[in-house]
Parts: structure tokens; C-alpha cells; sequence
């Protein structure tokens, strides 16, 4: 029996991430999607696609089995995936928005974003204002001046780790006539549900934790509404920033072991959290699963866990920071997150050095993990050694 015959609604997210979108291929009874590897197909007579596939850039069966999982596995209604994160981001917000509109970003927003709207979208005629979202007063007024077409939000924040009320702030953007984004990259769909939190898009970098395995760059937006939905797959399909088949096939795989993979992620996460918060050369450790986190309560609310990335700042200043980053074997150096093997980052000069000088920068002591499933132990090994 076909998933479409059972009621998704009933079914766990386990078994979404496996066989939503995912039916026995019809023809040979394999049980993993195929690779669509063509960019084109035969038609039965001028305009007589089947299945409504005639071009690769326009739709691929590898690729709509993806956007199908997404979709439900965000609970949306519809879902596009796209050739990288930022690319997804750039689709949306031209679809959502026209020159002259303002946007409401987070005080502490990831750098490639504060990027495109300080660098891109201003030149276009979309301005931006950036608000610590976790001040709902100053969210407010900051809407009530500017009268946004959107609110922007990151939860929890990269690479500060601060949690935003995703309902709190979908009523607020609401009553503002905005709607409501959410990046649910650190989170992923296993951690949490913007869309039944009252958000009206997620955004996704495909690449971190639901491709899982560092092989593989995309991108994804998940629609409430499928109001948009034909302006974004038009303005898709026009710009070509589509995920190929390949890429929608390891990412597709990827998603089958989310669940799996998550709880290792946030275990492993909470050790190395606990760890660092009792040594002495550090400061601060930004984790919402801790209870000292000013988020913590928030972060309890709306996330099934507290995810697997952790920040911390160093008392020896940014050179120690630096050190720390290079003297790590098991935490690879290296930019990106959310792969099985666990990373290092100094983000003031690798993510996010494109909001050096802003009012964004970020603490130039700070050093960002990607906690990956490796046994704990060696972990927690590895950073002691590190931090001397």
C-alpha cells in the first residue's frame, strides 16, 4: 500500500523521514528513489509531459521526493528544495518581497544572511533592520516604525545560541500585516515546528543537518500557505538555483537517519556543554540546555531537544580562541555544521567575518562547535587537551 493511502497526520516523524515521498519505485519495486539523472524526458506528443515532467531545471522526481518528505516533515504544505541555503534565501525573499520593502533581520543573524540583504538585497531596493529578537519590545517597535513585509528569525541564533518565542513573535508579526520566517537550520525538523508555532515560512540549509554527512550542499523552503507558492517555483524555475538530482538523493538519505542522528547530536552536545561550563579558561558557554541560558525555558517550550551546537568565549582573549580552534584533532577546523563528524570554528574570522565592523560582529573570543556522534568520551578528550 502507497503512503498516500495512509493518514500522514497519524504517522511519526521516523517514519516520515524514511517513506514520505519515498514509495516503491512502480516500475522496479525498488525501495529507494532513484536517481533521475536526465534533464530531460519524452513526451507524449507536444505538450503531453508525464507526470508533468519536462525539464530538469523545472522538476525531477528525485528532487520532488525530497521537497515531499520536507513538506511533511516541517508540516507544510509545500515544499522547494534548492542548489544551497542561500540560494533558497534569495528565491524567497524575491518572491515575498518587492524593491522598497523592509525587512526585520536578527541582531545576531547568521553572516551569508546578513550578507545577502546588507549586500545584495539593499542594492535591489529591500532594506533591513537588525533587532535582538529576543527583545519582543524592541521587535515591536521596531514594526511599528518600519511596518515590515517580513520578520526574519533565527532560533536558536548562529552562532550565539539564543532562542527566540517563535509564537510570540509570529503574533507580533502578525498584528504588524508581516509574515513571519524562520531559518530551522540548527534545529532541524526533528528539534522543532515553526510552521505549528505560527510562522509562515521555514528556510532550511539543506546541507547541515538534513543531509547530515558533509557531502552535500542545498537548500529548502517549506511553505504554510501554498498562497506563494506558484510565484516561488516560477521565480525557481526562472533563476534555475534547483537541487540536482544527485545532490536531492544524498540529501533524501541524509533525512532517513535524522532522527538517529539528532538525539546522538544533542546528547553529545549537553556532555561537551556541561564540560566546558566547569573549566576554567572559559568565560561564558552558550548552550539553551543549559538552565543558566536566558533561553533555556523558551528553548524547553518549543524544541523536542536542545540541538548539537554549543559556543563558548575564552578568558584569554581572541589569540587563545585561535589556538584553541588549531589544537583540536578529533574537532575539525573547518566552517559548516551538523555532519556526523564534529567541527571547530573561530567565527569572527571563517562564518561570520562578513558582519566584521557591523553591529553585528560577533566576540573575536569566541570559538562555535558542531558537536558530532563520535563517542562523548574522546570528545571531551579532545577539548580538555586543546584547552591545556
Amino acid at each position: 500500500m502507497s503512503l498516500n493511502h495512509l493518514d500522514v497526520e497519524k504517522l511519526g516523524f521516523e517514519t516520515l523521514a524514511i517513506h514520505a515521498g519515498q514509495d516503491p519505485d512502480p516500475l522496479t519495486g525498488a525501495v529507494v528513489t532513484p536517481i533521475y539523472q536526465t534533464s530531460t524526458y519524452k513526451q507524449d506528443g507536444i505538450g503531453g509531459t508525464r507526470g508533468g515532467y519536462e525539464y530538469s531545471r523545472t522538476a525531477n522526481p528525485t528532487r520532488t521526493a525530497l521537497e515531499t518528505c520536507l513538506a511533511a516533515l516541517e508540516n507544510g504544505a509545500r515544499a522547494f528544495a534548492f542548489a544551497s541555503g542561500m540560494a533558497a534565501e534569495d528565491c524567497l525573499i524575491r518572491t515575498l518581497c518587492r524593491p522598497g520593502d523592509r525587512v526585520i533581520i536578527p541582531g545576531d543573524a547568521y553572516g551569508g544572511t546578513f550578507r545577502l540583504f546588507d549586500k545584495v538585497m539593499k542594492a535591489w531596493g529591500v532594506s533591513y533592520d537588525a533587532v535582538r529578537q529576543t527583545d519582543l519590545d524592541a521587535v515591536a517597535r521596531a514594526a511599528a516604525e518600519r511596518r515590515p513585509r517580513l520578520i526574519w528569525a533565527e532560533t536558536p541564533t548562529n552562532p550565539l545560541l539564543a532562542i527566540v518565542d517563535i509564537r510570540a513573535l509570529a503574533e507580533l508579526a502578525h498584528d504588524h500585516g508581516a509574515l513571519l520566517v524562520v531559518d530551522n537550520t540548527f534545529a532541524s525538523p526533528y528539534l522543532q515546528h515553526p510552521l505549528d508555532l505560527g510562522a509562515d515560512v521555514v528556510v532550511h540549509s539543506t546541507t547541515k543537518y538534513l543531509g547530515g554527512h558533509s557531502d552535500v550542499v542545498g537548500g529548502a523552503v517549506v511553505l504554510k500557505d501554498p498562497g506563494h507558492a506558484d510565484e516561488l517555483a516560477f521565480n525557481q524555475n526562472a533563476t534555475g538555483a534547483v537541487a540536482g538530482p544527485f545532490d536531492a538523493w544524498l540529501t533524501l538519505r541524509g533525512v532517513k537517519t535524522l532522527a538517529a542522528r539528532m538525539d546522538r547530536h544533542c546528547a553529545n552536545a549537553a556532555r561537551v556543554a556541561g564540560a566546558l561550563l566547569d573549566h576554567p579558561a572559559v568565560t561564558s558557554v552558550m548552550y539553551p540546555g543549559l538552565p543558566g541560558h536566558p533561553g533555556h525555558e523558551v528553548a524547553k517550550a518549543q524544541m523536542r531537544d536542545f540541538g548539537g551546537m554549543v559556543s563558548f568565549r575564552l578568558a584569554a582573549g581572541e589569540e587563545k580562541a585561535v589556538e584553541v580552534c588549531a589544537r583540536t584533532t578529533l574537532f575539525t577546523l573547518g566552517e559548516s555544521l551538523g555532519g556526523v563528524e564534529s567541527l571547530i570554528e573561530h567565527p569572527a574570522r571563517m562564518t561570520h567575518a562578513s558582519v566584521a565592523g557591523s553591529p553585528l560582529e560577533v566576540p573575536p573570543d569566541l570559538v562555535r562547535l558542531s558537536v558530532g556522534i563520535e563517542d562523548p568520551e574522546d570528545l571531551l578528550a579532545d577539548l580538555a587537551r586543546a584547552l591545556g
